[in-house]
């Protein structure tokens, strides 16, 4: 079974464009959309699937094979009409996750109301941090110390499950350093290796991007 995730970003502005460059460069299938001609002619070099279309119109969402996307980001903050629709339109196609940007507090509570699986403000969440948050499957979130070294809270695999550290031997076979373990509202830093992993447990490591690399292809 492929484990391919493909993407859909709704609005070409600065960060809409930060986050499909961002998915593109790393690999990833994007599909971008924007009404503005010009912004998806100026994207268009860096993103293959680049289309000038209206995603408040369900017709479009059709025809844009929406349905078809795990993960769509929408990024028209300063549009809450559109935001609002597209996010209902999405949500109704069957996308499984729905990202929207939002200008406000109240904007977000709307958005959530209608659909939107999370909502960001975009200055707390770069478009940078969230395509290397989305590429990296089963990490709940990254703090980047350098270009080479993150910090990151990954959730406990189900074949780590009753496995103690000690037997997974994570540093050596990933390269990475394990300083916390997160159970329910617990922060344990004084790890015990013997003690077997759950299901309901995440495990914050500090890693070089050869480790992180390793740990996506799981």
């Amino acid at each position: 079974m492929s484990n391919r995730v493909d993407y859909a970003v709704f609005g070409l502005g600065r960060y809409g464009s930060a986050v499909a460059k961002e998915l593109c460069a790393n690999g990833a299938e994007v599909l971008a959309v924007d009404i503005d001609e010009e912004k998806v002619d100026d994207a268009a070099a860096e993103i293959p699937y680049c289309k000038c279309a209206d995603v408040t119109d369900p017709e479009t969402i059709r025809q844009l094979g929406v349905s078809n996307i795990d993960v769509v980001i929408i990024s028209m903050a300063t549009n809450l009409e559109a935001s609002v629709m597209a996010t209902m339109l999405c949500k109704e196609a069957g996308v499984k996750t729905v990202i929207a940007k939002c200008a406000s507090e109240m904007n977000c509570r709307i958005l959530e109301k209608v659909g939107a699986d999370r909502v960001l403000f975009p200055e707390k969440d770069s478009g940078v941090r969230l395509a290397k948050n989305l590429l990296s499957s089963g990490f709940v979130d990254i703090l980047e110390f350098s270009d080479d070294a993150s910090m990151v809270e990954l959730e406990v695999r189900t074949e780590w499950v009753n496995k103690s550290l000690k037997e997974l031997n994570l540093r050596k076979k990933y390269s990475i350093n394990i300083v916390a373990i997160i159970e329910g509202d617990n922060v344990v830093v004084n790890i015990d290796p013997d003690k077997p992993l759950k299901k309901d447990m995440s495990l914050i490591v500090i890693a070089e991007k050869e480790g992180l690399s390793k740990l996506r292809k799981l």
